[in-house]
């Protein structure tokens, strides 16, 4: 009996890894980089791997910490290096359902108004996803939308995020790695109300592309390809085009904020407004410059790269301890921050594992472009 139960397992693994393993490898699209080696300044090593970063215009550094990494603290303030907890210890935990707190948040970013704000997902929908917005000129908590289930529902995953300039409206991207239903979410903050569009649209949903970091394919044990929808989104700094597309895709896309922003236009013609802009890697975070270079991190290559609005790639950093670069955001000074999550390390490992691959680092260089800092 154990040998026949041993066949079926071993069969039904087969079938599966038909159905939902392996994938095209993309061609490697990076270059010699621009930014020599030597360029590329340590900020932090962390004992867990950051997740994204917001620098504010005075220079204060936050991070989340990578929820898939299971730290005990969820967003930190780097202070003299060290990550300290914002804006409290007791945030961190949500074991008080009277209060909010932070339970499973990946993105933040900081707004021209110099708000902190963050995306909770909420474990995938099975709690309550919901944006928290701080003043950083007080530390307190100032606004706070729970979305409800019809736009970020059970598996869902709300990713990462872009404000406005005007700080009114926030666009995220929901990239749904589980149920496969990827779409691009909108938040009206004077309003309160928040909408699901382009809900399993071309322009969301992965190709049939493997990702492999660091000597490592991105499955679950060889068996389930991890394909991961829209994830990289970045408004230009004038707040005219939102760019964005899925993990395990080729094309960057856009559309027009004012598009997005039209509950006039029916699903058709939204999606009609979509354009497919350019070339990209397998990618993971996103940003823009005032020159309207979309920067981008390329896990796979250990690199940043550009589009440039000539719609051409080009590689500004490529180094080795850039273990799966993934979060962006501009500071002061022209400075370009990285966070490397080396997810390589985390995704489907153990504890164990995890602590044996740290520590884990977030890195700066300047790349000759300007950008106000915060997103």
């Amino acid at each position: 009996m154990l040998v026949i139960a041993g066949v079926v397992v071993l069969a039904l693994a087969a079938v599966l890894r038909m159905m939902f393993g392996g994938g095209r490898r993309l061609d490697d699209r990076s270059g010699v980089p621009t930014i020599p080696d030597t360029a590329i300044e340590l900020v932090a090593e962390l004992d867990y791997p950051p997740g994204n970063i917001a620098v504010s215009r005075e220079g204060r550094v936050f991070l989340t910490l990578h929820p898939d990494g299971a730290p005990p603290v969820k967003v930190v303030e780097l202070v003299d290096g060290r990550p300290v907890p914002y804006p409290s210890e007791a945030f961190q935990r949500d074991d008080d359902p009277s209060r909010p707190s932070f339970h499973t948040v990946l993105s933040i970013r900081i707004d021209q108004q110099n708000r902190l704000w963050t995306l909770d997902h909420a474990d995938f929908g099975q709690g309550q996803p919901r944006m928290l917005a701080f003043d950083l000129a007080t530390n307190e908590l100032v606004h706070q939308h729970d979305f409800p289930s019809d736009v970020a529902g059970f598996l869902s995953m709300v990713n990462d995020f872009q404000v406005s300039p005007a700080g009114d409206k926030i666009y995220i991207a929901e990239a749904s790695p589980i149920a496969h239903t990827p779409a691009l979410l909108t938040y009206d903050v004077q309003t309160g109300e928040s909408r699901r569009l382009l809900d399993s649209h071309s322009s969301v949903l992965p190709e049939d592309y493997l990702l492999r970091v660091g000597g490592r394919d991105i499955d679950i044990l060889g068996i389930y390809t991890l394909r991961i929808g829209v994830d990289s989104i970045a408004l230009d700094r004038r707040g005219e085009w939102l760019y964005y597309g899925p993990v395990n895709g080729d094309r960057m896309y856009r559309i027009a904020a004012r598009d997005l922003d039209d509950p006039s236009l029916s699903d058709e013609a939204l999606a009609a407004r979509v354009e497919d802009f350019g070339p990209k890697p397998l990618s993971d975070g996103l940003t823009t410059d005032a020159s309207d270079n979309v920067i981008i991190t390329a896990p796979e290559h250990d690199a940043v790269m550009a589009l440039a609005p000539d719609r051409s790639l080009t590689t500004w950093a490529k180094t080795p301890r850039f273990r799966w670069p993934d979060g962006l955001g501009f500071g002061p000074d022209g400075w370009l921050y990285v966070t490397c999550s080396s997810l390589q390390h985390v995704l489907f490992r153990s504890n164990a594992h995890m602590r044996a691959h740290a520590p884990y680092h977030v890195f700066r260089f300047k790349p000759g472009t300007s950008a106000a800092p915060g997103h």
